[in-house]
């Protein structure tokens, strides 16, 4: 690829966000900050940027999530819509155009590239093997259906996809299937679908990762070992009602696999701004497309993505970016046991540019990452508050108590003088180099680093002793840390767009500056603003108690499936048992009658009650998770069944000493008249 010339065109997209949860750290260290940082840049240099995205709002995970709440799956999606936006905006990702899959714009993009492939009899039908729940009367297309993977033995496996191992899924893959809506184990039943021939582009895909002389290597690394392997031809149907239809004549209830379609989310994106702003989207496309993704989509985007762009005919992509994986605090990060930092959580109390910051330096794109509490607060205490802004703020008073707030002038040099505006004059084109190579953590080392060298020069010339002795040594010095502040104001911005801004307003320049403009001197005499602290210190208080809290979601959360697990074993009706149990181990349960006396809520829980209950020989303290079928008023005097030799155990940090026994539907078995019954009125 040609490196960036002047006024060139630059496609640049972020992977679809998928719209059933917001964005927590792991989304935005992967793809969006460093997609920003790179078109922020581009922008600067002057290159024409067209950065899109969207929603991914097709697809199992919606549609089962839709089921659950008993909700339309557009509501599901076009709520975590408006959060993800939220969040991306809060951090100051800066998409020129940022719509939604399930547009009609998207729709009609996608047929016709459905049709276009079918035309050319790069889809073919098929009849396959699928599971089909006898109950739901409905085939299980990949998360409808769980399972353990046959290849690593991991649970919890999709029925298209094993997260463990990273294998693409097919039928006879899982071993002991089971139907997420209602928990049968499914039967094996045809169903006529639709494949792309995959297999027809392993040599032309080959060629093109092979010669991609600047791909990362561990883009390149992996498409490789699954090239190895062979492509095998890919399911691009479902059968389902939640997605694109099938634009055939008498298929009905089959859809284009989400994985056939959501990349068009890219192109539609695009489309939507070209209709906004009259430009042409492919100018951009044909100069240079680069795809900011995370890891677990690599093969994805370099294999499937590019074989149906190349069956397409379009120009495939210049390079495709990989973001590795963050843990938090050493551990895998997890949605569902609430192991996350959540962006809008993140953002109410710090601001984003410390997470810009910590989410670039704190390791390359290319290699798995932490986030740690004490590590961000060391690096934002050392190095934003301490270096940058220690060098800062020195620059800006001293300026001002010496000069009256003006640049002073710059005469006589010495040598240090001298090597220090070296300096000052070669950082924009080495961040700049880094930028352009994928290295943002590289170049905001470098900062870092010049940054340091501010500091040292400063303390070196002691410019409050020469200043009496030797007037023209502390005016070099305040010019040069002046011209260095400019330097930085302008550089940062990619980074940390707006600390540099208030670099800029402070020096009293445009915050429409661009890059080559750091190698403007700022002119003699020239008037700057009233300082003010750029970067405060995070105490160390703050940081304990951000571990503590997260810490404690997680006990919360292993407490809460605890209890809903045992809340749901019992069940009635025709239904069967959970679990099965002998009469020795019934035998060991205490379980007692006892009345209500009082019940709240508990802050920080939709579900969970604090209950006070007297069993005749004692009161006790219960945890029950009815919160959402009982009001805390009207369980007061109620009688209910209670298993009370459990140990006692922490909910949510409030202690429970027993467990009050509830139906499936959190129905609480209660007991009126000397006789148990299944509702408490």
């Amino acid at each position: 690829m040609n490196r960036r010339k002047k006024m060139s065109k630059i496609f640049i997209s972020c992977a679809l966000p998928y719209a059933n949860g917001p964005c927590h750290l792991g989304h935005l260290r992967s793809t969006y900050i460093p997609a920003d940082i790179y078109a922020r840049y581009n922008r600067m240099i002057e290159n024409e940027v067209l950065l899109v995205g969207a929603t991914d709002e097709h697809g199992t995970p919606i549609a089962v999530k839709a089921d659950k709440e008993g909700k339309k799956p557009i509501e599901i999606a076009t709520r975590y819509h408006e959060m993800i936006v939220n969040d991306l905006k809060s951090c100051d990702i800066s998409f020129d155009s940022f719509t939604r899959t399930t547009d009609q714009t998207h729709y009609d993009i996608a047929q016709n590239f459905f049709l276009d492939l079918y035309k050319k009899d790069l889809i073919y039908e098929k009849k396959i093997k699928q599971l089909y729940c006898e109950k739901c009367k409905k085939f299980l297309p990949d998360r409808y259906v769980e399972g353990t993977c046959k290849y690593c033995k991991s649970e919890g496996a999709r029925g298209d996809h094993c997260e463990s191992c990273g294998r693409h899924l097919d039928v006879g893959d899982l071993i002991d299937p089971k139907c997420l809506t209602c928990g049968h184990t499914p039967i094996i039943k045809e169903s006529n679908h639709y494949f792309f021939r995959l297999s027809s582009f392993q040599k032309s895909i080959e060629e093109y990762i092979n010669s991609n002389k600047e791909m990362p290597a561990n883009v390149k690394n992996y498409a490789k070992n699954w090239l190895k392997e062979g492509l095998n031809d890919w399911i691009l149907s479902r059968d389902m009602e939640w997605g694109i239809p099938i634009p055939l004549e008498g298929v009905e209830g089959k859809i284009i696999y989400v994985w056939g379609e959501a990349f068009l989310g890219y192109i539609s994106s695009a489309v939507q701004w070209s209709k906004e702003t009259g430009e042409k989207w492919e100018d951009y496309w044909n100069d240079t497309t680069i795809h900011f993704i995370g890891k677990d989509i690599i093969y994805h985007h370099a294999l499937f993505w590019t074989s149906l762009l190349e069956g397409y005919g379009c120009r495939l992509p210049t390079n495709i970016i990989a973001g590795e994986y963050l843990s938090l605090e050493g551990r895998k990060m997890s949605t569902s046991q609430n192991w996350v930092i959540w962006v809008e959580d993140f953002v109410k109390k710090y601001d984003s540019d410390l997470l810009r910051y910590y989410l670039t330096i704190n390791a390359p794109l290319s290699k798995d990452t932490d986030f740690s509490w004490d590590d961000f607060g060391r690096r934002i205490n050392d190095e934003l508050a301490d270096v940058l802004g220690n060098f800062l703020h020195r620059t800006f008073t001293f300026t001002k108590k010496f000069f009256d707030n003006k640049v002073p002038e710059y005469n006589k040099p010495n040598d240090d003088d001298r090597a220090f505006e070296v300096d000052i004059e070669e950082i924009p084109n080495t961040v700049g180099k880094l930028i352009e190579e994928f290295k943002f953590r590289e170049g905001l080392v470098e900062i870092i680093k010049i940054a340091k060298k501010g500091n040292k020069y400063f303390n070196d010339q002691e410019p409050w002793k020469a200043i009496k002795d030797d007037h023209q040594r502390a005016s070099n010095c305040l010019y040069l840390c002046n011209q260095l502040t400019k330097v930085l104001a302008i550089i940062l911005k990619p980074y940390i767009p707006n600390k540099a801004q208030e670099i800029c307003n402070i020096l009293n320049i445009s915050n429409e500056a661009k890059w080559n403009d750091s190698k403007i001197p700022i002119e003699f005499h020239h008037e700057i603003n009233k300082a003010k602290p750029l970067f405060k210190k995070i105490e160390e208080e703050t940081l304990e108690k951000e571990k503590k809290d997260l810490y404690k979601n997680l006990e919360d959360k292993e407490n809460e499936k605890e209890i809903n697990n045992n809340t749901n074993s019992i069940e009635t009706g025709d239904e069967k048992l959970s679990e099965k149990i002998t009469i020795d181990d019934f035998a060991k349960m205490d379980i007692r009658i006892g009345e209500i006396l009082e019940a709240e809520k508990i802050e920080g829980s939709n579900k969970l009650l604090k209950l006070q209950v007297n069993i005749k020989e004692k009161q006790i303290q219960v945890v029950a998770g009815i919160g959402k079928k009982y009001s805390p008023e009207e369980l007061i005097n109620k009688k209910v069944v209670v298993l009370v030799n459990l140990p006692p155990a922490k909910l949510f940090g409030v202690k429970s000493e027993g467990m009050i026994l509830a139906t499936d539907s959190a129905t609480l078995l209660a007991c009126e008249n000397g006789e148990i019954g299944e509702n408490i009125r």
